[in-house]
């Protein structure tokens, strides 16, 4: 028995002072692992805290830019009436990031709401006030019911280099919270953006309702940290960390703040310590598991967490490359809708992301058929299998409106299928819709030659916002444009088509141009005898018959009373048919127009004889009109 003891006693003790040591290692190893991830929550906080900040700076930007473009609008509307505004109120509700409708206000502090809401805001906003203060972010106000606390994103409505309105997006705190742009730890963390002038929090998750960081008073500190230190932090707009008790769940929360660009505001994450440690946790169940496992549990131990950690730290690579690639496209596609030649750019890049040997983007226009502009990219250049990408949207776009929201083949027999008239070599396709705020498609985005198999058309969706911003952004340029080239009151081309078009018009005719140009007579004497409303209708007959008669694509208004048209391609029998048809027209309706008329064959290398002559002539017959004694009155 005590040679057994012997012979066990050096095993045993060995064994035994092996579990110390591994006990004593493990405690060790706890309390290190305890600080190190008490460092990293830190570290994770801010960099969360930082990636949240930028987010809301970046949506916020956006919003600016869109209201600027939708200021621009406004501007055409304002004297049209208020029926008109309401309407265009109505058109872009929710046309925001973060605003969820559009209020105008007018210089006698009237708010213009949707729905045709009229609402006196006086003593609640002051024209005057944020007229000079120009675009700019309110912080936290009661919204004019009086009932609900909002921000206001204000941009200034200019017409003539003064400003006529304020247009401003509405922004809902008590939503707010719900629709971030981007949710810190998997939505498990706390947010807050707080005024660091007042304390007011603009948005609170922890929390039912918006309230005020320092109503609660003072709060229990853990060891180094004191609350005066946090209030004076959050007023200077620092950065830094404390740890303090929750009220409300009895655990310590890991608390960091650090100041945002807009106004005095401040973005702040808080995270429980049961999350902060929860890795902690883990690993010592392993130590515990250690000691009866030893050397095996240990070692399998020690292989997971080196896989744990690969996996963790290549995904987060992997996040924060597609963050910079959404970063880089959304700043090529800003002013694409100027700069068309971003476009292939933006697909180039998204190809580096998933990666793909070639991406395409078409815009697809339901209002005007056969306008549709695509975009591709293709790794070494164009080829049948590119250029039927960019082509298949037209089909794709279909698929889509039944309802599907993606499309992720990887066969070739699956491609066929769906695309019956795809090249034979076309194996894989990955495509998106992109959508408005209203759910209409706007275009396809679509990539082919996939080097993965799985996950590309969640990454596509990832650039859907940037492509529908890039979409209205070209559809309102494209509007703008139109509007600049057209005369509001007969809807024929301005002087400033006439003169885009006025060096070019030659080279379209092939067997004769001609210019008319007609002057209405006593539009002046109209106006003051029965008002412009009875001059604007004489404008319009004269225009409808020019329409009538000529057709709109080379009719102008050029301003006052003053008509040009060109003719192409026309007899001249039937030139001056159309010429005196439209005199006899309208006089028969008590309106009287001098015109004349010229004629050149091709080529025509200066249009601007030829419209001179007609213009003259056009006098000639004008003169003729005010020799009749009953018309001279008309002239005086």
């Amino acid at each position: 028995m005590q040679a057994r003891f012997v012979h066990w006693g050096g095993p045993l003790a060995a064994t035994f002072i092996l579990v110390v040591l591994v006990v004593i290692a493990s405690i060790i190893m706890t309390d290190r692992i305890n600080d190190a991830e008490e460092a990293a929550s830190f570290s994770r906080l801010a960099s969360e805290a930082d990636e949240f900040a930028e987010s809301l700076e970046l949506n916020m930007s956006t919003d600016r830019r869109q209201l600027e473009l939708l200021a621009a609008l406004a501007g055409d509307y304002m004297g049209v009436g208020t029926e008109a505004l309401h309407d265009f109120l109505d058109s872009y509700r929710g046309a925001g990031t973060f605003f969820s409708r559009l209020e105008l206000l007018l210089p006698d502090s009237t708010v213009l709401a949707p729905d045709g809401v009229t609402i006196d805001a006086h003593g609640a906003l002051s024209f005057d006030e944020l007229a000079a203060v120009g675009a700019h972010i309110s912080d936290r106000e009661v919204d004019l019911d009086g009932e609900d606390y909002v921000v206001r994103h204000f941009v200034p409505v200019e017409r003539d280099g003064e400003t006529v309105a304020i247009l401003y997006g509405v922004i809902e705190l008590g939503t707010l919270g719900a629709e971030l742009p981007y949710s810190p730890y998997s939505g498990e963390a706390a947010v807050y953006v707080i005024d660091g002038a007042t304390g007011d929090y603009l948005i609170d998750t922890w929390h039912d309702e918006p309230g005020n960081i320092w109503d609660g008073g003072s709060r229990p500190m853990a060891k180094g940290y004191d609350d005066a230190t946090l209030r004076q932090g959050l007023i200077d707009g620092e950065s830094n960390y404390v740890v303090f008790v929750s009220q409300t769940i009895g655990e310590y929360l890991y608390f960091y703040y650090r100041p945002l660009s807009i106004n005095q505001w401040r973005v702040a994450l808080s995270v429980p310590e049961d999350l902060v440690f929860s890795d902690a946790r883990d690993i010592r169940q392993m130590l515990n598991t250690l000691l009866v496992l030893e050397a095996v549990a240990f070692l399998i131990y020690i292989l997971w967490l080196i896989r744990y950690m690969r996996r963790e730290t290549g995904e987060k690579q992997r996040q924060l490359d597609t963050l910079n690639y959404i970063y880089d496209v959304e700043k090529l596609l800003f002013n694409a809708h100027e700069h068309r030649e971003n476009v292939p750019l933006a697909l180039e890049v998204i190809s580096r992301m998933l990666p793909a040997r070639r991406v395409a983007f078409t815009m697809v226009n339901a209002e005007s058929p056969g306008t549709d502009s695509g975009y591709l990219w293709e790794q070494g250049g164009e080829t049948e299998l590119g250029a039927y990408l960019m082509k298949s949207a037209e089909k794709l776009a279909e698929y889509f409106a039944d309802g599907h929201t993606e499309i992720s083949l990887h066969s070739s027999q699956d491609v066929h299928e769906l695309l019956p008239r795809a090249p034979e070599s076309m194996s894989d396709i990955a495509s998106i819709p992109v959508e408005d705020t209203g759910g209409i498609i706007r275009g396809v985005l679509s990539a082919s030659g996939l080097k993965s198999g799985s996950g590309c058309a969640a990454m596509l969706k990832s650039m859907s916002f940037s492509f529908a911003m890039f979409c209205g952004n070209a559809r309102n340029y494209r509007a703008m444009q139109r509007r600049g080239e057209r005369d509001i009151l007969t809807g024929l081309y301005n002087r400033n088509r006439y003169e885009l078009d006025c060096p070019k018009v030659g080279s379209d005719a092939t067997e004769s141009l001609a210019c008319v140009f007609l002057d209405v007579n006593g539009l002046h004497e109209l106006n003051n005898t029965r008002g412009h409303e009875a001059g604007d209708d004489m404008l319009r007959a004269v225009a409808d018959e020019i329409r009538t008669r000529f057709g709109s694509k080379y009719a102008y208004r050029l301003g006052g009373d003053e008509f040009v048209v060109f003719v192409i391609d026309r007899p001249e029998s039937e030139t001056a048919h159309h010429t005196q048809a439209i005199v006899s027209s309208l006089e028969r309706v008590g309106y009287y127009v001098s015109a004349g008329y010229a004629m050149s064959a091709p080529p025509v290398h200066d249009p601007k004889v030829l419209i001179k002559l007609a213009e003259s002539r056009m006098y000639a017959k004008k003169r003729e009109y005010y020799r009749n004694p009953a018309n001279s009155r008309r002239a005086r």
